[in-house]
């Protein structure tokens, strides 16, 4: 739908192509922080839309909060923002990190674990026995009910314990086809009963060669540089 800048001391928000496509297909309604799909958003602030995703700080629990995140203490807004999801119970937004690459092709990202409490009780018991840093298999489904290509997320003995963010399939799926380089790992495990879509932390890395994350149409922002 969006993408959002840091820019030196300042940030930036412009709509994407995405943006366009829901409207047209789904209806979809522009935030009422920015009403007009052409416009070029700038602020010195962290916008409303984007903060109030954040837990402020003060909160006694704040603390506790970051380190389920995998977070320390001293994390910006847009840190928190790159791991939490910025989910919230009144609308139906998420957001999630730009890809990027290094000079040698190679990628890190973390997120929580989806899908897990749709797995079978005995994938949802092995999720109760991972440990920290444990490794992980990354599997393609290529026709996935629900989404088409998916990313599936494996213990190495071969449980299916859920999915990697559906915003991440396409490009985990050419890094495991142009150099086969995809692993993953267990970060954090979140007592239950944590906010659900927070159970599992995953660090996922791989390697491409030709391929530019997030450079489909979907992403293209409507405003130029």
């Amino acid at each position: 739908m969006g993408r959002l800048d840091v820019e030196g001391d300042s940030y930036r928000f412009r709509y994407t192509r995405g943006a366009e496509r829901a409207l047209r297909e789904a209806r979809f309604p522009l935030s009422l922080e920015f009403p007009y799909i052409a416009k070029d958003y700038r602020a010195k602030n962290l916008f409303v839309t984007f903060g109030n995703r954040v837990m402020a700080r003060g909160r006694p629990d704040r603390a506790d909060h970051l380190r389920s995140l995998g977070l320390e203490e001293n994390a910006d807004p847009v840190e928190i923002l790159s791991v939490n999801g910025g989910r919230r119970v009144t609308d139906a937004y998420q957001v999630f990190p730009k890809l990027s690459k290094d000079e040698e092709g190679k990628f890190t990202c973390r997120f929580f674990l989806h899908g897990w409490r749709y797995t079978p009780g005995t994938a949802q018991d092995r999720i109760d026995r991972l440990k920290g840093w444990e490794k992980l298999r990354v599997g393609i489904e290529l026709e996935n009910p629900a989404t088409g290509r998916a990313a599936q997320i494996q213990t190495e003995d071969y449980h299916m314990i859920g999915w990697a963010p559906r915003w991440l399939a396409p490009d985990v799926a050419a890094a495991a086809g142009e150099t086969g380089e995809c692993a993953a790992r267990v970060v954090r495990i979140n007592p239950l009963p944590p906010p659900s879509p927070q159970r599992v932390l995953i660090e996922m890395t791989g390697r491409w060669d030709a391929h530019e994350p997030m450079t489909g149409g979907d992403f293209v922002p409507l405003v130029g540089d």
